[in-house]
């Protein structure tokens, strides 16, 4: 029986702390958290903490440019010493009905592992979100994990979740593009100058616990690679434009002082506008520390986006010929 279904059964639901502190769910917070805070706490313990996004203007939330890439839906943290365990369980299954009741004394007839070295690590989610599966089950809700773990589960916190944690929660800037003329005055076979107007550096975000002698730590590191413009319609010349980007006195700037964009739109938007969209590629590699020189390791992240949009209006001026 899968998470979802267990909820379902209000299973384990009688057990409302679930972050082993007094309060419940994902600390108080708003699903995802960290992804809309860039700082914060994400389940129990995993505290995040980002670098200045820089640029002097608007963030946004990175988004994969693996579309199939997905963080965690959840893991196991550590949370309980045998005796907290012990008290946990009783505090939390006391008068439970099934199969609650069940889960509680399974756990008493294991003595909750009192009088041996290691923790109890209990599942924790990114969000509050449980509409998405997570591969826990009514028998695996805690975990007991000793000092030495001969089988580690897949789902117990490693330095690679964190790092995967930390890109779902990085905030970068987004594109600093200007347009000229405004992008509600453009005119048909009038070309468009679409100026980079600022430079950057590279952000990196750091998740990391140290909680009951656990201490890991993972820091992703975003790196400006690419700027792209799109005019947001087939009707335009040229329809993008890509420019690398390369670091400056001041940070990662497109690599040419003449390199804008002049995009000539071939025909009105009419009553309508058209989509055009700013976007910068971001290399992201990641280290197993606080450090965001520390060597990357394996396996890698995908590549990041930042994207700005907005709507330009294209007019046709009309000349009389006499």
């Amino acid at each position: 029986m899968g998470l979802v279904l267990a909820l379902g059964t209000c299973f384990p639901a009688h057990a409302d702390d679930t972050r082993g502190d007094g309060g419940t769910g994902n600390t108080g917070q708003t699903p995802d958290s960290g992804a809309n805070s860039g700082n914060g706490t994400i389940g129990a313990h995993i505290q995040i903490h980002q670098s200045k996004a820089g640029g002097g203007g608007s963030s946004t939330t990175a988004t994969s440019s693996n579309a199939n890439w997905k963080p965690p839906v959840c893991w196991y943290e550590p949370m309980y010493s045998a005796d907290e365990y012990e008290e946990f369980i009783k505090d939390a299954y006391g008068g439970a009905q099934e199969p609650a009741a069940s889960y509680a004394e399974k756990r008493d007839k294991e003595k909750y592992h009192k009088g041996d070295d290691g923790l109890w690590w209990q599942v924790k989610f990114r969000n509050d979100d449980y509409t998405t599966a997570c591969p826990v089950t009514t028998d695996n809700w805690e975990i007991w994990v000793p000092p030495a773990d001969p089988q580690p589960d897949p789902n117990k916190l490693t330095p690679e979740i964190l790092s995967e944690l930390a890109y779902n929660s990085t905030k970068l800037p987004t594109p600093p593009v200007v347009l000229s003329p405004d992008a509600d005055r453009l005119i048909v076979n009038l070309g468009t100058r679409v100026k980079f107007a600022g430079d950057f550096d590279r952000v990196w975000t750091t998740a990391d616990i140290n909680y009951k002698g656990v201490q890991m730590a993972a820091t992703t590191v975003a790196t400006p690679v690419a700027l792209k413009v799109d005019a947001g319609t087939a009707d335009a010349d040229p329809q993008s434009c890509t420019y690398d980007l390369v670091k400056g006195d001041g940070g990662y700037t497109v690599d040419s002082k003449d390199a804008g964009c002049n995009v000539t739109y071939r025909r009105s938007s009419g009553t309508d506008t058209f989509p055009f969209k700013a976007s910068i590629t971001w290399k992201v590699t990641w280290t197993d520390s606080a450090d965001p020189d520390g060597p990357a390791r394996q396996p890698a992240l995908p590549d990041g986006l930042s994207t700005f949009e907005q709507d330009v209006a294209v007019k046709e001026i009309q000349s009389v010929n006499r």
